[in-house]
């Protein structure tokens, strides 16, 4: 007869789960005990720590779409998953947390590692989360938690006592009273609106004579559809950071990224459209839409919770994207009048050049523009490859500077926003899918805070990749970049030097002492040498591009509220004054010199 830790096993096999991402403790004796007796399936991946495996689990759901599993030791080790499990949450994925508890018999007696989990996990697997408190319960439990996290897009969790672990199994319960039997499977349903919702939403859109899309991650499967209602209704779309794959940088009317991370073309595109369409975002900041009353609105979204939620629409759309916009296009009139799109694509074009020429502008003291570096990497991007970006000065230039292809896959913590997850992003897409270019983006702080303990997980596990080729991207200015610009620009502060200034750390040689290639970057010249480098090399590497920390992330259109903070900060002597003005000078000649190369 099999434990409850080795039903486990096979009941998660049994689901589909390949893999489960942790780190062990006693906590988990019995249910580590049956994963081994049941040959290792799904199989366990080694984290260095417990928010690292949420972390893997998230973008193991991002990526494959499929359910994350993730496993933790009770107390301190359920503790850190809470950090990952809330990123999952808030970017809508489907994770489920299997964590362990103290015996049953010690339950209440503030046993050592006793926590409370359910009070715990209570906000953050809200939609389920339950403690396992009989062998026949198991079953039941590990189905739900399965169910619901697929079905609702959200976190569960499920607890195990030391004691439950280890006691006989009850595969099949009892048909009688007070048991549950539950089954396996999860079917994705067809879900489009009522046709008069429909009709509603495509006489807005045929009358808008300027449409603009807002795209978020909740339309990633729907790029086509997405490109053939903008080709209908001559429309420009704007994206969502977690929208980055929807559409490629190469359409003429894509305007890039919305908000502070965004393009000017976003911020044109949203002032002066009279109609938008929103698809699968719930972009937060009100600030970036059209002023209410000046356009009217559809949205398109699976979750009927996140309608109308950021801009008051006209029309709601709950249903699957892909789904919703199939049904919609037959309803939509093409547009002859081209003037609308015309304008956008010149936006877009301009905008394009000062970027460039922002980015082949030098940094102080010989450092390297940042822009610089995402620049040279865009056009080298393999096809195929999954990116992954950081929270951070580095999520600034993933979004403005690098152009995707169809075929991509790009994500990173988005409504959460947590630092640190860009390494192990990379690391579970890799995992998914170890025959494709798999790269971090991430910036010294969040390096030092989780990057290097992932990157000691890539060196255990990289051999066994059919492609060894895994890279992080560390821009190192030991400064808090994001954070310190946030200062200056939002609260017109100047930099807090105890706050915001990082140790030094060798970068590329730690990579090289763990078995990996490290490449450190300190010259323009040698940039796209380098990328060729980590782009062909036989195992992971990272590399370590030495940054000017003065270069400017403003957003891309300046309220004089901003303006106003940023003069304050220089009049009142920032520690890096002197960089500031001068790469703020060269920032607006290009644009307004977009031609000039330097």
């Amino acid at each position: 007869m099999s434990t409850v830790g080795e039903f486990v096993a096979e009941r998660l096999v049994a689901w589909g789960v390949e893999r489960i991402y942790g780190y062990p403790g006693d906590g988990i004796n019995g249910l580590l005990s049956g994963l081994r007796k049941n040959g290792d399936k799904p199989r366990f991946i080694q984290a260095r720590h417990e928010e690292l495996a949420a972390f893997l689990a998230c973008a193991h759901a991002k990526f494959s779409k499929t359910v994350g599993v993730c496993l933790a030791t009770s107390g301190p080790g359920a503790i850190h998953l809470l950090n990952g499990l809330y990123d999952a949450k808030l970017d809508h994925q489907p994770v489920v947390a299997i964590v362990g508890q103290s015996a049953t018999t010690a339950l209440g007696s503030q046993y050592q590692q006793e926590v409370d989990l359910q009070a715990l996990f209570k906000d953050v697997a809200s939609e389920y989360c339950v403690t396992v408190a009989s062998p026949t319960a198991a079953r039941h439990a590990i189905d739900r938690a399965i169910r619901i996290a697929l079905d609702q897009r959200t976190v569960t969790c499920v607890i195990f006592p030391k004691d439950i672990q280890e006691e006989k199994a009850v595969a099949d319960p009892p048909q009688r009273h007070d048991h549950a039997l539950t089954g396996i499977g999860c079917p994705e349903p067809y879900m489009i609106p009522h046709a008069a919702d429909l009709e509603a939403a495509a006489k807005i859109l045929n009358d808008g004579e300027r449409v603009a899309m807002l795209v978020g991650a909740g339309a990633l499967a729907a790029s086509a559809e997405v490109l053939e209602v903008a080709e209908l209704l001559g429309a420009g779309i704007a994206k969502s950071w977690l929208g980055k794959a929807v559409v490629p940088e190469a359409v003429a009317y894509c305007t890039g990224h919305i908000g502070l991370l965004g393009t000017k073309p976003s911020w044109d595109l949203m002032q002066d459209c009279d109609t938008l369409l929103v698809i699968g975002s719930s972009f937060p900041y009100a600030e970036f839409y059209p002023k209410v009353g000046h356009a009217r609105g559809v949205q398109i979204d699976i979750d009927g919770r996140l309608l109308s939620l950021r801009y008051p629409m006209d029309v709601n759309l709950k249903g699957d994207a892909k789904q919703t916009l199939a049904a919609l296009i037959p309803l939509l009139y093409r547009k002859h009048a081209r003037d609308w799109q015309e304008r956008i694509i010149a936006n877009v074009e301009e905008w394009w050049r000062v970027v460039e020429t922002r980015a082949l502008t030098d940094g102080n003291a010989g450092l390297l523009n940042p822009e610089r570096v995402f620049r040279e990497l865009s056009p080298k991007l393999p096809d195929g490859c999954i990116l992954a970006a950081d929270s951070g000065t580095a999520a600034n230039w993933y979004a403005r500077d690098l152009k995707l292809r169809p075929g991509m896959m790009a994500s990173g913590s988005g409504n959460l926003a947590t630092m640190g997850a860009a390494v192990p992003y990379a690391l579970g897409a890799k995992f998914c899918f170890p025959d494709r270019v798999c790269i971090a983006l991430t910036g010294d702080g969040a390096m030092q805070m989780n990057g290097l303990n992932s990157c000691i997980t890539v060196a255990k596990y990289w051999k066994e990749w059919s492609d060894p080729r895994w890279i992080t991207l560390v821009l190192n200015n030991r400064d808090l970049n994001m954070v310190t610009w946030e200062q200056r620009v939002m609260m017109g502060d100047v930099r807090f030097l105890a706050s915001q200034e990082l140790p030094d750390f060798p970068y590329a040689s730690f990579a090289e002492s763990i078995g990996l290639r490290g490449i450190r970057v300190e010259k323009p010249e040698e940039l796209g040498d380098a990328w060729d480098r980590a782009l062909s090399s036989d195992r992971p590497v990272i590399l370590e591009a030495i940054t000017d920390p003065d270069t400017p992330t403003l957003p891309p259109h300046i309220t004089l509220q901003q303006a106003k903070h940023f003069t304050e900060t220089i009049l009142r002597g920032d520690p890096s004054e002197a960089g500031i003005i001068k790469q703020a000078v060269k920032g607006m000649v290009a644009a307004l010199t977009p031609d000039k190369k330097d």
